[in-house]
């Protein structure tokens, strides 16, 4: 590996990818060795993505025309499926993915809720399920890590401290969750037309969306015990963007004080994630552009209940900044090398 860590983005025509270009434009120790999209093969990235315009960058090409001996770390932006069969081809570097392929630890489970066999079982015990701040310790040995989806990302760091510390009833937790259209990625769909979505809220996935497994199997990690969580995503008419806000019971002893207490000692110490003072809500403005997640729990009527709020840039701590800061460990850099940015506001 030289000084610089060379990389390719596959899937770099997608939002993610761009976001990932983005940050890696500001990285200093990457250098953006190759971009591939199959159906923008041949075309620059400034034809697609104008604010690309001031930079020089690779020209998109078939991922099969990369030289991947070349490469130290692939970036996975591509759909579920053909991430895997694609990835499950490249030997040498280092994987970063931010497709669904490699989050679920049992082929059984991906195939029952994305609906095909999965395309690189094999390829499965290589990977760590890379939620940052819970997956330190085994990324850098890490041949593959599998960022976790955007909703995931924001209900794991609100809840997993709570669960992990006995104080809530794991069995018995509820999601309801918002997100910027960005979420439902760029490719053409009626649903996401701006008439269709501005002016409006809707949920979708209603009792099936496929980040619930994905949820469900961390949290039974850190309860010890298998668990069925309530999740119900909404549509909302902003770009990016996302808020969750998990209705939980307290387990007998625990308080509002003990679940503020198990995050402050879970995050104090954190870059990205941040318990705020009690009584302010977490809100999207607080995060947007930017790697930084906030959490914070507020009482319900039922005094045996709680709510627990979080906020991310779906783009950014729950895709792309998430990617970038699991390579950054992968590799031996530090955690927050090209994720510095502040939110932006307004």
């Amino acid at each position: 590996m030289t000084d610089r860590i060379r990389i390719a983005v596959l899937g770099a025509s997608g939002y993610t990818g761009a976001d990932l270009v983005r940050l890696a434009l500001t990285h200093p120790r990457v250098e953006i060795a190759a971009l591939a999209a199959n159906a923008k093969a041949g075309q620059s990235m400034q034809a697609i993505w104008p604010h690309f315009a001031p930079y020089k960058l690779p020209t998109l090409v078939k991922p099969e025309e990369i030289d991947f001996s070349t490469i130290d770390v692939v970036f996975g932006c591509l759909p579920h499926a053909a991430s895997a069969e694609l990835l499950s081809k490249v030997e040498g570097p280092r994987i970063v993915d931010l497709s669904a392929d490699f989050r679920l630890t049992d082929p059984a489970v991906y195939a029952e809720w994305y609906g095909n066999a999965h395309p690189a079982p094999a390829l499965l015990t290589e990977a760590v399920y890379g939620l940052t701040e819970y997956a330190r310790g085994l990324l850098p040995t890490a041949r593959i890590a599998a960022c976790p989806g955007c909703y995931p990302t924001a209900a794991l760091l609100a809840l997993l401290p709570l669960v992990e510390g006995h104080a809530v009833d794991a069995s018995t937790i509820s999601v309801f969750a918002m997100s910027g259209v960005s979420g439902a990625g760029r490719s053409l769909k009626e649903a996401n037309l701006f008439p269709e979505v501005a002016e409006a809220v809707h949920p979708y996935g209603i009792g099936k969306h496929r980040h619930m497994p994905e949820i469900e199997q961390e949290i039974t990690r850190y309860a010890g015990h298998p668990v069925r969580v309530g999740f119900t995503p909404h549509l909302v008419p902003m770009n990016r963007g996302e808020l969750v806000t998990a209705t939980v019971d307290l387990a007998e002893g625990a308080s509002l004080a003990t679940l503020r207490e198990l995050l402050a000692q879970r995050y104090d110490e954190e870059p990205f994630v941040h318990l705020l003072p009690e009584g302010v809500a977490p809100a999207t403005r607080m995060v947007r552009g930017s790697n930084h997640a906030v959490v914070n729990v507020f009482a319900d009527r039922n005094p045996r209940r709680a709510l627990v709020i979080a906020a991310i840039d779906n783009l950014v701590k729950g895709s792309s900044g998430q990617a970038v800061q699991n390579m950054n460990l992968m590799m031996g850099l530090g955690e927050t090398l090209g994720l510095e940015a502040a939110p932006l506001f307004p």
